[in-house]
């Protein structure tokens, strides 16, 4: 859990200091996330990391009215329920709009890091461990940290905190079928390329039987697709095997 919120802050301290420099202005800047400005995503994401809290804290419920949590929720309902946070709070001043925030990370990495990593917790659209919520935590403060600085026309610099992000979207391959009404033929493999040349593998276990799909390309290629920020056809991203397709069409690291 340690390493997983370590990863958190930082990324989480890249953003900040870019919120430090925005002039009044700046918050109303088209993001690169579809009719939300830079102060929209900042909003959004100091709402999730309080629900997060919330769940870290096992008080998710008194504060979720009117989010979607049932676990037959779907993506839509979850995509409409945010919004719809945003849209409530959207008058917020940049100034307030910037401590919310801050505050959120604070709080947010403290309750994470007192929580026991396998424990099970409250989420948007089921229960998951407290240590899966800190990575969705990380790979949502990713997405929305790029959105941010693609409003300023900066791209930030991959990094070996792309690992877990890369690992969440492999592990949780089975829930995204799932929630899509769709089946995996088996067991699935990513052989990346990380920031640093090197390789990152995520494989099956030996016992649940060799790969009956692989998807090679880079990490990065991989968490924006994951992400929704870019379409497999635009990236690296090359796949053998039975769920090739379906694995690059449905892979996701968010509820």
């Amino acid at each position: 859990m340690e390493a997983i919120v370590a990863d958190l802050a930082s990324e989480q301290d890249e953003l900040t200091r870019m919120l430090t420099s925005c002039s009044p202005g700046d918050w109303s800047r088209p993001s690169r996330c579809a009719g939300w400005t830079v102060a929209d995503v900042v909003l959004h994401l100091a709402q999730t990391n309080e629900l997060a809290i919330a769940s870290a804290e096992n008080t998710f419920p008194a504060i979720a009215a009117g989010f979607a949590v049932s676990p037959d929720a779907t993506q839509e309902t979850v995509d409409a329920a945010a919004a719809a946070r945003v849209e409530g709070e959207r008058d917020t001043a940049p100034d307030l709009l910037r401590a919310r925030w801050e505050t959120s990370v604070r709080k947010l990495d403290r309750a994470l890091l007192a929580c026991d990593p396998h424990a099970r917790v409250q989420w948007v659209a089921g229960r998951l461990s407290a240590r899966t919520l800190a990575t969705t935590r990380l790979a949502e403060t990713w997405i929305h940290h790029g959105d941010v600085s693609a409003a300023f026309g900066v791209t930030p610099a991959p990094s070996a905190r792309l690992r877990p992000i890369a690992r969440l979207a492999w592990r949780t391959l089975p829930y995204a079928f799932e929630r899509a009404g769709r089946s995996l033929a088996g067991p699935v493999t990513f052989e990346l390329v990380a920031p640093d040349g090197s390789t990152w593998r995520f494989e099956p276990d030996t016992a649940e039987g060799p790969a009956c799909t692989t998807i090679r390309g880079t990490a990065l290629d991989l968490c924006l697709v994951a992400a929704r920020r870019a379409e497999p056809g635009d990236t690296w991203l090359r796949g053998e095997g039975a769920d090739a397709d379906a694995v690059l069409e449905l892979v996701r690291t968010y509820a």
